[in-house]
């Protein structure tokens, strides 16, 4: 209860901070998301994926995540270094621990465990120390002449700010979540000394440096733009927006705000989280240019780049560097048939454009962000986690004939940071509301507590193998809103139910079910969908094609190659069928074989393909 008490203080003192500002408006927002104390996931096959990662982050161990800093500090340290890219001398040492710090602050403020906790105040306490050590606010796991060198080449050393970004986003999140106080004063600690820096550069400098249009470029900057507008909003100083505008990069924000596709031969994820950070800066100032530029990089994202379940990046038209020969870039728009190696789709880079996405669905309510949003957490990151290990990939390859790459526990990549940060926060993107409505955007089995209307509402189902989800409101007193229930664009066929008997109500694919009532204690509304097989072809060719089974992207159980014979990929689906309803088999009878279908999100150590093409020869 306490730590419930504190957040609300700490939300309350965040918003009056922001309205004093000269630069407030109204806000953006046109609903808003619930808390993460609010959305309680039930027992459920989503529910045990966020046990899995829990688990992991509980196995760490805090003096290993800490050696670094304490290095870098010059305290003592007996603890063994942590490997991969955490290890000593590797440039993005402490990047992990921003993440880590993430993750368990929301669960801590979701379920108050204990151990976590403990762990999470034993951690700033010790991060506190480092940055006394080290003095002027400083805090990270390498020492400041990264920073030096960045200034002077612009290139030579591994992101220093990206690794600082998310350290002090780490530090934010504990203090809004837990209302750690010391947690917020390393931050500002931090964001003092990075302002300090860049005070005593002059415009070119600052230019290049924020030049990142190269393939893997060293000088990318993470999300340091959204981080220091949040830090904005929540301290009302000036002096952080005036910082957070340094980092956004003109070369790239005007183009975008003029619907220009530059995505072509980027780094996927190093731009993506820029953008998040202009939808913070449009939400506190509402620029024309700023929103401009998000709402169409998402529509060049989703609509040109993407594959079929919203993931993007892979091979760069241009490779420069090993890495860009197979992953991590955007291509060009409209031509993804040659691009599907075994290293695309960075996890990362679903994980920031479900947030942009969530971004936008508040801005607008618009139906077809939560399409997408719906579609990529079933078929583009829940995919990414082993359901048995809890392990994560660094990418999610598409083609045939592949095998998911599960990172090593000791990996440390940057996809291993922002997994289990995202894996932390699965009850997010549910549910959304205002003054007088309930949006239902995700089906997965939870609980919402609508506390300005008194109610309850609990969803029960297996979505996405069972067709059938039911809802339950509990309120002591009778309650008047609207119930808006999403209709996925694959949804042909709804049936409606309340208190168990039929609706005659018409629902349309992309649009909400609208349910307007007084609403009593135990009253239940069930959606029972129907369900049909469709294909999603590649934008350059209808004969490369991924399928469906209503909202499952379904992946061929085969290590070889899958070519199938036919004129039309359409013609397919009539030899599709449903073998298992129950565990959602599927098989496809082609040219005299049969090739057996799961769901992606169930592939696990399997050889698999999900992208076929079609051939009349």
């Amino acid at each position: 209860m306490r730590k419930t008490i504190i957040t609300g203080i700490i939300s309350f003192v965040c918003f009056y901070s922001f309205a004093q500002n000269p630069t407030y408006k109204q806000p953006v927002e046109k609903v808003s998301s619930f808390s993460q104390q609010e959305v309680v996931l039930k027992p459920s096959w989503v529910k045990d994926r966020e046990e899995l990662n829990t688990a992991y982050l509980k196995s760490l161990d805090p003096d290993r995540l800490l050696h670094n800093f304490r290095v870098t500090a010059g305290l003592p340290s007996e603890a063994t270094p942590l490997d991969g890219w955490e290890s000593p001398g590797i440039g993005l040492r402490g990047h992990f621990v921003g993440h880590y710090l993430s993750a368990v602050s929301t669960l801590v403020e979701k379920y108050q465990d204990p151990q976590l906790n403990e762990r999470l105040t034993y951690l700033i306490d010790e991060l506190y120390r480092c940055q006394q050590a080290l003095g002027g606010g400083y805090l990270s796991a390498f020492p400041a002449k990264s920073f030096e060198l960045l200034e002077e080449k612009f290139t030579g050393v591994w992101a220093p700010y990206y690794t600082y970004q998310k350290i002090m986003q780490g530090l934010l999140d504990v203090y809004t979540r837990t209302g750690n106080k010391k947690a917020y004063d390393i931050l500002l600690g931090m964001a003092s000394y990075a302002d300090n820096r860049m005070s005593k550069l002059d415009e070119e400098t600052i230019r290049k440096m924020m030049y990142t249009a190269v393939a893997n470029p060293q000088n990318e900057m993470g999300a340091m733009n959204e981080l220091l507008y949040k830090l904005y909003k929540l301290s009302g100083d000036p002096k952080y927006l005036a910082l957070a505008e340094l980092f956004d990069p003109e070369w790239f924000l005007t183009p975008l705000s003029r619907n220009e596709d530059i995505l072509s031969g980027l780094h996927a994820n190093t731009h993506l989280v820029l953008v998040n950070g202009f939808a913070e800066r449009y939400s506190i100032t509402q620029e024309e240019k700023y929103h401009n530029a998000v709402i169409h990089f998402w529509d060049m994202l989703i609509h040109r780049h993407a594959y079929a379940n919203g993931s993007s990046s892979g091979p760069r038209p241009i490779a420069t560097t090993p890495t860009s020969v197979t992953a991590e870039h955007w291509g060009e728009p409209d031509h993804l048939c040659n691009t599907l190696s075994k290293e695309i789709a960075e996890s990362c880079v679903s994980h920031n454009t479900q947030k942009l996405t969530s971004y936008l669905f508040s801005w607008t309510a618009d139906p077809a962000y939560a399409d997408v949003y719906m579609n990529m957490f079933y078929n583009a990151v829940l995919p990414t986690q082993s359901d048995h290990s809890g392990s994560y990939v660094y990418h999610l390859p598409l083609g045939s004939p592949r095998n998911k790459k599960y990172l090593k526990e000791n990996d440390f990549f940057c996809c291993s940071g922002s997994s289990v940060e995202a894996f932390s926060q699965l009850n997010s993107g549910i549910y959304y509301h205002d003054d007088s409505a309930l949006w239902v955007n995700l089906y997965t089995p939870s609980e919402v507590n609508w506390k300005e209307k008194k109610v309850r509402l609990a969803q029960d189902s297996h979505f996405p193998k069972d067709k059938a989800v039911r809802f339950t409101v509990s309120t002591k007193q009778k309650s008047t809103f609207t119930l808006k229930l999403f209709i996925p664009s694959w949804a042909n066929e709804v049936e409606v139910y309340v208190n168990k008997e039929k609706q005659a109500v018409n629902t349309s694919p992309a649009s909400y079910l609208e349910l307007n009532r007084t609403w009593r204690d135990k009253d239940e509304v069930t959606l029972v969908f129907h369900y049909d097989f469709h294909l999603k072809a590649m934008p350059d060719t209808p004969k490369v094609f991924a399928i469906y089974y209503g909202p499952m992207l379904l992946a061929f159980e085969s290590n070889k190659e899958v070519v199938l014979k036919g004129n039309r990929a359409e013609e397919l689906l009539t030899n599709l069928s449903v073998t298992d309803e129950e565990q959602a088999r599927f098989r496809l009878v082609n040219d005299g074989n049969t090739y057996p279908l799961r769901p992606f999100f169930d592939i696990d150590k399997e050889s698999y393909g999900v992208y076929a093409t079609i051939r009349n020869y």
